[in-house]
């Protein structure tokens, strides 16, 4: 499988580096998967310092995995020993082609300690703390609040595919965190969507476009579609915000 090939080739090539430990999160850990949709989402672990040299590493290492057919969906971040507890300190990243540094948030955390799978090395809990319930919940109203609700108002972003599904199965899987405190894929905020009452054929078309093979949307349904999603995220992201900030 094409997955496959990728994550033992990137494994191969960050033997190099003597990682402490490499985590899968995301659908690729929490059963979800759709191969050549879904992101592999990668969290490695080097030994302390790293260097310039390692940065240099990385990026030639990511370099070399532009042939295989789903390098462009591989994701990691490059925690050490040392720098794993910090939840708010960032991190070196490949994604999207290119190297730069964020947080590992709170909610990937959290994934990780709860279904994280291992491809190398320790457990999670060897080397993450605990999320505290407090701490899940502030970043996800906080997510919404800041992140969220601020590209509702940008209306040309919600013709993109990558928008509608990610801006409204994040919603419904913040809501359910923030209800009942436990994390659900994406095959499950499309239920919760609904039950939401988000637009139900906006809903169809994530599961369409994420498990079948629809037709190509046309312009009219793109630019419709965008509006019942701006229409109705705003006010429930406000309403969310107002319940649990």
């Amino acid at each position: 499988m094409p997955t496959d090939a990728t994550l033992d080739r990137f494994l191969t090539g960050l033997s190099d580096l003597a990682p402490v430990a490499v985590w899968a999160h995301g659908s690729l850990a929490g059963g979800d998967y759709r191969e050549g949709r879904s992101d592999l989402d990668l969290i490695a672990v080097l030994d302390d310092p790293v260097t310039a040299r390692t940065v240099w590493r990385v990026a030639l290492l990511h370099a070399r995995l532009r042939a295989e057919p789903l390098a462009e969906k591989l994701h990691c971040t490059y925690l050490t020993p040392g720098t794993a507890a910090g939840a708010d300190r960032r991190h070196l990243t490949w994604a999207h082609g290119r190297l730069f540094k964020r947080p590992v948030s709170p909610v990937t955390r959290r994934e990780l300690l709860t279904f994280g799978r291992v491809l190398h090395g320790v457990r999670p809990a060897g080397l993450l703390p605990p999320v505290p319930d407090h701490e899940l919940r502030a970043y996800l109203v906080r997510d919404q609040r800041d992140y969220w609700r601020p590209a509702v108002d940008h209306a040309p972003r919600w013709r993109q595919d990558v928008w509608v599904d990610v801006g409204l199965t994040t919603f419904a899987r913040a809501s359910v965190t923030l209800r009942d405190g436990r994390l659900i894929t994406k095959r499950e905020s499309l239920a919760e969507l609904l039950t939401l009452g988000a637009p139900a054929e906006v809903v169809e078309d994530i599961r369409l476009r994420r498990y079948d093979r629809p037709d190509p949307p046309t312009e009219e349904w793109t630019a419709r579609r965008g509006e019942l999603v701006r229409g109705y995220l705003g006010p429930a992201i406000d309403a969310l915000v107002a319940s649990y900030a």
